[in-house]
């Protein structure tokens, strides 16, 4: 009953909240621009809103809307805007709201009518985050039939977070379409070895290794992804 997605989007997650999937998404979004590929990016729930002319807009959201290259309106970009930045299910509870797979996906499906090359959703959180007494955003990405690609922070702790991701992400039959590193602490120990153990473990390939830029400006890092590994993967040779 799972409606098969167009094959050229797949679907953000990573090892934890705050691990820079934004910040990696906004990299992969540049590094497509510069193949010169059309791209969507779509954040389908988001946690933390401010209001901004009259709307609750979420920064994570209003950064992917700039940074793709077609255009889309903000309430597509992000159906779902909470207001608080906790658990989405909280979020949703705390303004009498019920979040379901259903209603996303079908949110998602309309945003994915306009034409681009790649259209890439970026989750809220972890890969296992509840949307409701019942379902979680993993539930959602089984339901699009999405490949999934996960944002590891290296630092002390990540190779559990992206052993025990990656295997979920298998156990619900989806496509493990790689990894990427986001190394945002330049002074963790061992950081070339967490890799390469990764590396060596992971069920995907390596499609980037991210170190943040001091004045925080992702555009230049469009370069350290292997974007025709991405491509092929995606099966969009």
């Amino acid at each position: 009953h799972h409606c098969k997605m167009k094959n050229n989007a797949f679907f953000v997650t990573g090892t934890d909240t705050d691990v820079g999937k934004t910040f990696v998404s906004l990299a992969l979004l540049e590094a497509l621009k510069q193949k010169g590929l059309s791209t969507l990016a779509l954040k389908p729930v988001a946690a933390g809103c401010e209001q901004m002319e009259g709307q609750w807009c979420n920064d994570d959201a209003l950064q992917l809307q700039q940074a793709m290259t077609e255009q889309l309106p903000y309430q597509q970009v992000n159906p779902v805007a909470l207001k608080q930045a906790v658990a989405p299910h909280l979020a949703a509870q705390a303004e009498g709201k019920r979040l379901t797979v259903d209603h996303i996906c079908g949110r998602v499906k309309g945003a994915m009518m306009q034409p681009a090359d790649v259209c890439l959703i970026e989750g809220a959180g972890g890969w296992l985050v509840p949307l409701n007494d019942r379902e979680s955003f993993a539930d959602m990405v089984v339901e699009l039939q999405l490949p999934v690609l996960l944002v590891v922070a290296v630092k002390l702790g990540c190779l559990n977070h992206a052993l025990l991701t990656a295997e979920a992400i298998q156990a619900r039959g989806l496509p493990f379409l790689g990894w990427v590193a986001n190394c945002m602490d330049p002074s963790a120990a061992l950081v070339k070895e967490n890799i390469a153990t990764l590396e060596q473990r992971l069920p995907g390939p390596c499609l980037g290794v991210l170190k943040r830029a001091d004045n925080g400006d992702w555009r230049p890092l469009g370069a350290n992804f292997n974007t025709d590994l991405l491509l092929e993967k995606l099966g969009l040779e």
